[in-house]
C-alpha cells in the first residue's frame, strides 16, 4: 500500500499495521492509493480512531475542498466512533452488512450553524452494521448522501436537534428500531425494512418498504408504492473468508420489497478485483481508455481526475465504480464519460464536476437514435452526482443525457450551484440537468436543481420517476431572461415532451427561491394532456417572498406563496 504515511500526521507503520496483519493471512491487499484506509479487526482501536479523526478534521467543513477519502473496514468487530464529513465514504467489506459490525457513535452532523444540515452533502455509508451509542444513530444530511446496504441495530434520526435538513436516500437497509425524519424536507426510502417510520414535512416517498407508515397523502404527505418494479442494487467491494477481493454485482430484481441480504449473500455475481483497472487521479484519460478497450472494469480511487478526453465505456457488462466520491472533471470541453448502447453497464459512486470550458454533456449513455432494447440487462446509474460551479467555475449544457432504452437511475443529485465559487447567471451556465430520450427509463431518487431551462426534459416513452426534488434557479435576473415561450413565464422544472403518450411519476416536490423581484414561473410541471401521462402526489413550496409559482402542474394546483401566510399547493393526481 502507498499510504504516504505522514500525510495525516500518523506514522506509516501505524496506518499499515492492520492491513499488514490481514496480508499475513495470505491475502493480497490491493493498492487503492493514499486516500483509502483499510482497517482490520487486528488493528488497535486507538490507531483506527486516529485515522478517522484526521480525515474528519480535514473534511468536516470542506464543502468545496479537493480531498477525497474512503474508510474501508474488513470483516470483523470494531469499537470506534465514526463521524463522516464531506467527500467521505465509509464501507464495510463483508458479503452482508452483519459481517462488519461497528459499536459506537457513527454519525453525520449538520455542516452549518444552528444545527442546519441543508448543505450537508457528498458523504456516504454502505455495507456494515451499527450498534449506535445510546441506541440512536444520527444521520443529518441533505442531497448526495447515500445510505445503502446498512443494518442499524437501534433507532435513527435524520436531522440534528431539529435543525433543517434537505435529504435524502436510503436503500437495501434494515433499521431494527424507528426512523425519525424530523425536519427533513423530503426523503425516499427504497427496499428498506424497519421497525417503523415517524415524521413528515413536504414529500416522503416509500417504495418496496416492509412496514409502510400510517396515513395518506396529502396529510401526511406520504407516497407509498408497494413494490419496486425493476432495480439492480449498486455493486460493492467485498472480501471473502480467504481474503480475496472482488466486486459483487447484484442481480436484477423485479417487483421487490425489502432488502437483498436477509437470506444471506445478495444474489448476483462477483468479479475478482484483478479484472479491474485500479485508476489513480494521476492516470490520463488515454491510459484509462486503453484499459477499458481491453475489457477491464474500472475502479476509480479517491481524488479529482482532470480529463483531457472523455472516458469511453464500450464493452457490455462493464462496471465503473468510484470510491470516496472520485470526481471526473473534463478540462477541454469534452464529456467526462460516455457509455455505448450496450447491455448491462454500471456507472456508480462518482461525482461529475464541470470544467471551465463548456462541455456539451457530462455523462452520455447510448447514442442518439439507438433502437436496441436492454430489458433483461439494463444499464444502471447509481449514486451519480453532478455539479456545475461551486468548487470553481464550471459550465455544461446538459449534465446527464440518456439515449439508451431501459436505463435505471438509482439516486442522483444534479446540481447547478447556487452558492460557492464561480456562481452567477452568466457564470456557471447550464441549460438542463437531465434529458431522457430512451424508452422505459426508470428513475428512483431524482434530485435536480437550479438549471437555467428545464431541470428535467423527458422525451422518451414509458418513463417512470419515483421521487423528484427540485429547487428552480435562484438567480434569473429578469423575466425576459427566464422565459420558455410566448405567454409562459420561466421554464417548468419537470417537462414531459409534447409528443409523449406514456409517462408516470410519484412524489414530486418543487420549490422556488427567487432572489430577484418580478420573476415568476407559470407552472412547476408541464406535461401533455393525455390519459396515460399520469402524475401522483405533487407539492410546490415558496422558500422566499420574491416571485411565485403560479400552478403545480399545467393549469392545476394554484399559486404558492409565503406572504401574508405560507401556501403550499398540493395536487393528488393528474389528470
Amino acid at each position: 500500500m502507498q499510504f504516504k504515511g505522514m500525510k495525516w500526521g500518523v506514522p506509516l507503520a501505524v496506518m499499515m499495521s492492520g492491513t499488514l496483519a490481514f496480508a499475513a493471512s495470505g491475502a493480497k491487499v490491493p493498492d487503492l492509493g493514499p486516500n483509502v484506509a483499510i482497517f482490520s479487526p487486528s488493528t488497535p482501536a486507538t490507531e483506527i480512531q486516529a485515522r478517522i479523526d484526521k480525515v474528519y478534521a480535514a473534511q468536516q467543513h470542506s464543502e468545496f475542498g479537493a480531498e477525497r477519502d474512503a474508510l474501508l473496514f474488513l470483516p470483523g468487530e470494531y469499537k470506534v466512533d465514526v463521524p463522516v464529513g464531506f467527500y467521505t465514504q465509509v464501507v464495510g467489506l463483508g458479503a452482508v452488512p452483519d459481517k462488519v459490525h461497528i459499536a459506537g457513535n457513527v454519525h453525520s452532523d449538520a455542516a452549518g450553524k444552528n444545527d442546519n444540515a441543508t448543505t450537508t452533502f457528498w458523504r456516504s455509508m454502505e455495507g456494515f452494521s451499527v450498534t449506535p451509542a445510546n441506541g440512536l444513530m444520527q444521520w443529518a444530511v441533505s442531497q448526495a448522501a447515500p445510505f445503502r446496504r446498512m443494518h442499524v441495530k437501534g433507532d435513527m434520526v435524520l436531522n440534528q436537534k431539529h435543525g433543517w435538513s434537505s435529504g435524502g436516500w436510503m436503500s437495501d437497509t434494515a433499521v431494527d428500531g424507528t426512523v425519525n425524519s424530523g425536519t427533513q424536507q423530503q426523503w425516499i426510502s427504497r427496499n428498506v425494512e424497519w421497525g417503523g417510520w415517524t415524521g413528515s414535512n413536504w414529500n416522503m416517498v416509500f417504495v418496496g418498504v416492509n412496514k409502510l407508515p400510517a396515513g395518506e397523502w396529502p396529510s401526511p404527505p406520504y407516497t407509498k408504492v408497494a413494490t419496486v418494479p425493476v432495480v439492480r442494487e449498486k455493486p460493492f467491494l467485498e472480501v471473502d473468508a480467504k481474503g480475496r477481493w472482488g466486486v459483487r454485482v447484484p442481480a436484477l430484481r423485479r417487483d421487490s420489497t425489502g432488502v437483498t441480504w436477509r437470506g444471506g449473500e445478495t444474489p448476483g455475481k462477483t468479479i475478482p478485483l484483478t479484472q479491474f483497472y485500479i485508476a489513480k487521479p494521476s492516470d490520463s484519460a488515454t491510459a484509462i481508455n486503453a484499459a477499458l478497450a481491453k475489457g477491464k472494469h474500472l475502479l476509480l480511487t479517491p481524488g479529482i481526475y482532470e480529463l483531457d478526453d472523455a472516458l469511453r465505456i464500450t464493452k457490455p457488462g462493464t462496471v465503473v465504480l468510484g470510491l470516496g466520491f472520485a470526481t471526473l472533471k473534463p478540462v477541454k470541453g469534452t464529456a467526462a464519460l460516455t457509455v455505448a448502447d450496450v447491455d448491462g453497464v454500471t456507472v456508480a459512486g462518482l461525482l461529475f464536476d464541470a470544467g471551465e470550458t463548456e462541455s456539451p454533456v457530462l455523462l452520455e449513455v447510448g447514442t442518439e437514435g439507438n433502437k436496441l432494447r436492454h430489458t433483461q440487462n439494463p444499464t444502471l446509474l447509481a449514486d451519480v452526482f453532478f455539479r456545475i460551479g461551486g468548487a470553481a467555475m464550471g459550465k455544461a449544457r446538459v449534465s446527464l443525457l440518456i439515449h439508451s432504452n431501459d436505463v435505471i437511475v438509482d439516486h442522483t443529485w444534479i446540481w447547478r450551484a447556487d452558492h460557492g465559487h464561480g456562481v452567477g447567471w452568466n457564470s456557471n451556465t447550464a441549460a438542463n440537468g437531465l434529458v431522457v430520450e430512451g424508452k422505459d427509463v426508470t428513475a428512483y431518487g431524482l434530485f435536480v436543481e437550479h438549471f437555467q431551462q428545464y431541470q428535467v426534459l423527458w422525451k422518451g416513452e414509458g418513463g417512470r420517476t419515483y421521487f423528484y426534488q427540485s429547487e428552480i434557479p435562484y438567480d434569473p435576473p429578469t423575466q425576459p431572461a427566464y422565459t420558455s415561450g410566448t405567454g409562459v413565464d420561466g421554464w417548468a422544472s419537470y417537462k414531459v415532451a409534447d409528443g409523449v403518450a406514456h409517462h408516470e411519476a410519484w412524489g414530486l416536490g418543487i420549490y422556488s427561491v427567487f432572489r430577484h423581484p418580478d420573476v415568476r414561473l407559470t407552472r412547476a410541471i408541464e406535461v401533455p394532456k393525455t390519459p396515460d401521462v399520469k402524475f401522483h402526489h405533487m407539492i410546490t413550496v415558496a422558500l422566499d417572498n420574491l416571485g411565485s409559482i403560479d400552478n403545480v402542474i399545467n393549469d392545476a394546483g394554484g399559486p404558492t406563496s409565503v406572504a401574508p401566510h405560507r401556501v403550499t399547493p398540493k395536487v393528488t393526481n393528474y389528470p
